[in-house]
């Protein structure tokens, strides 16, 4: 299959979650999704609200259960007061097979800190997080006030999966821009990041901001789904588009789509935002969700389902 069909499988969507306000600038998105042992489909996404300051907005994490992986209801908040944050961005929601249990993750300036990912305590149920249990585990290393070397001064929007022993982490860290960053846990709590620099750079139409959004298998290595902008763009910081590219082992990667996005969103508006994605295997099919922009600047979740034989 062609990357050009690959994307004409993408013209038809379900909608998950709308905002809770049909006004620009409000957003539904930032979806992270887990299937338990039972088969329930759990998801943890990002509510956020159009009139606070840019990088403030994110009001809530919000926990939605569904039986079938396209219908979901809310069942928990995770409300920024109760944190207490100034606001959150992207969660990151993983199913501990072997003890039965979830952990939740998210990013937001901690404490009056830098941009940071954070971790709320282990819970039998996404219905029991609990706001007060949140602390950082990945944070920036200080930057002392003297320097001239662009350092990473920020970590945000974690997408985590385990894998062979380990928990692996692939976080947006940013100094002048946004750029993917690889980190591994043997225990979710303490973090070792991976290589001296950036797993997956900046450059051709994602030369503006380079981030990663997922992590697929697919038997002979993995896809690295990532998002970015150009800086000749409208508004590049939130007009993001999704490309894919392939490693054989979470550490060397091959861009395969450098030179246009693979997915935008296909309804029209001042943005083609399609970003915030979420790709899982789910008994042969592919279920993809992600945050796509709507005609009057909202964006909302949206999420496929692909057979298999959908790799190009």
């Amino acid at each position: 299959m062609s990357l050009c069909q690959l994307r004409q499988r993408f013209d038809s969507y379900q909608v998950v979650l709308e905002p809770d306000q049909d006004t620009p600038e409000w957003w539904a998105g930032a979806p992270s999704v887990c299937r338990d042992a039972e088969g329930v489909f759990w998801m943890a996404c990002r509510m956020r609200e159009g009139n606070s300051p840019r990088g403030r907005r994110g009001y809530e994490i919000r926990i939605l259960r569904g039986d079938d992986g396209v219908h979901f209801s809310a069942v928990h908040r995770l409300r920024r007061e109760d944190v207490p944050i100034p606001g959150f961005e992207r969660p990151a929601l993983v199913y501990n097979q072997r003890e039965g249990t979830f952990s939740l993750y998210g990013c937001g300036p901690f404490a009056d800190g830098p941009w940071c990912i954070l971790r709320f305590d282990d819970a039998a149920s996404p219905t029991e997080f609990a706001p007060s249990t949140c602390r950082p585990v990945i944070m920036p290393d200080p930057v002392p006030e003297d320097t001239v070397v662009s350092r990473v001064v920020g970590y945000k929007d974690p997408f985590i999966f385990d894998e062979s022993g380990l928990r692996h982490c692939f976080a947006i860290g940013f100094d002048k821009v946004e750029r993917a960053y690889h980190f591994v846990s043997a225990d979710g709590e303490t973090w070792e990041r991976v290589g001296d620099g950036p797993c997956f750079d900046v450059g051709g139409w994602h030369s503006f901001f380079t981030r990663p959004a997922a992590v697929l298998p697919v038997g002979a290595g993995y896809l690295l789904v990532y998002e970015g902008s150009h800086p000749t763009w409208h508004d590049p910081v939130y007009n993001i588009a999704t490309g894919l590219a392939w490693t054989p082992d979470l550490q060397e990667f091959v861009d395969l789509t450098p030179d246009e996005p693979l997915l935008t969103s296909t309804t029209p508006g001042d943005y083609l935002t399609w970003r915030y994605s979420h790709w899982m295997w789910v008994e042969g099919d592919l279920f993809v969700y992600a945050e796509v922009a709507r005609p009057n600047n909202t964006n909302e979740i949206r999420m496929w389902r692909l057979p298999a034989r959908f790799l190009p």
